[in-house]
């Protein structure tokens, strides 16, 4: 697990006004510090320098995150971990503070969520030359779509699939080869992540269609009601200010929107 310590100035300004003596964070004042779990694939390690950059959803996570800590007069610390179940445990536990997780009923049962933040939809990669054109040709007899292990895209897929067999992988690194190496027929997982690879890879096209929407929100530990109430309040306060409207045009997301 990696931590790393994130300061220095934020291109857009806190939304959240008077919080820098609210009890409702006074543990977080106390330390200097908000511990931000972050999950592949929502960041990108530079293999030199350990740096952490966020990708996607986790764009979003750290600038929001970084907004608030701001606002607070605090620290951003970055806490890497390879899959969702392994960030949602540490949230879980209390060695995290937040994670920014789809909204799924099995989650909900071991934390608590903000209202949704911001939406996506899913949907498959294929080759170019694929008889796969719109979602229902995938669900077939034969049909092998790969799908990452814990992700919200694949909990949302489980739930539709009659006849194709998802094959898992435990990162989406390894999900993307299993595609390249031809044990898959398809690729399923959020669409702006699909599309970055469609820009970088040859042969692959992202389908027009989809089959769900993540609704994402931020999860904190149950047994916090103070907390969440907090947390509920700053994500009001960022759509009504335009901030996370904003943090996806500066990233330039692809289909995401305000929840």
């Amino acid at each position: 697990m990696h931590r790393a310590i994130i300061q220095g100035t934020l291109l857009i300004s806190p939304v959240t006004a008077n919080i820098a003596a609210d009890s409702r964070v006074a543990d977080w004042l106390r330390t200097g510090q908000i511990r931000l779990a972050l999950f592949l694939p929502q960041y990108i390690k530079d293999a030199v320098t350990g740096e952490l950059r966020g990708l996607g959803m986790g764009f979003v996570a750290i600038e929001m995150t970084r907004a608030l800590a701001q606002a607070l007069g605090i620290a951003l610390l970055l806490v890497e971990h390879p899959t969702p179940p392994k960030a949602l445990e540490c949230v879980k536990t209390g060695a995290c503070d937040l994670a920014f997780l789809g909204i799924e009923a099995s989650r909900a049962a071991e934390v608590d969520f903000s209202p949704p933040v911001i939406q996506f939809d899913y949907t498959f990669l294929v080759p170019t030359d694929s008889s796969i054109r719109g979602i229902g040709d995938a669900d077939r007899p034969g049909i092998r779509i790969a799908v990452v292990h814990g992700h919200a895209s694949t909990l949302a897929l489980t739930r539709q699939v009659k006849h194709a067999k998802l094959v898992g992988a435990d990162l989406p690194r390894a999900a993307l080869d299993l595609l390249l190496a031809g044990q898959a027929d398809a690729l399923a997982a959020p669409r702006d992540q699909l599309v970055d690879y469609s820009l970088t890879l040859p042969g692959l096209r992202v389908l027009a269609d989809s089959y769900g929407t993540n609704n994402v929100g931020i999860a904190v530990a149950k047994g916090r009601p103070e907390r969440l109430a907090f947390i509920t309040e700053f994500v009001d306060g960022a759509k009504s200010s335009g901030l996370i409207e904003r943090i996806i045009a500066r990233g330039r997301l692809h289909g995401f929107r305000v929840a």
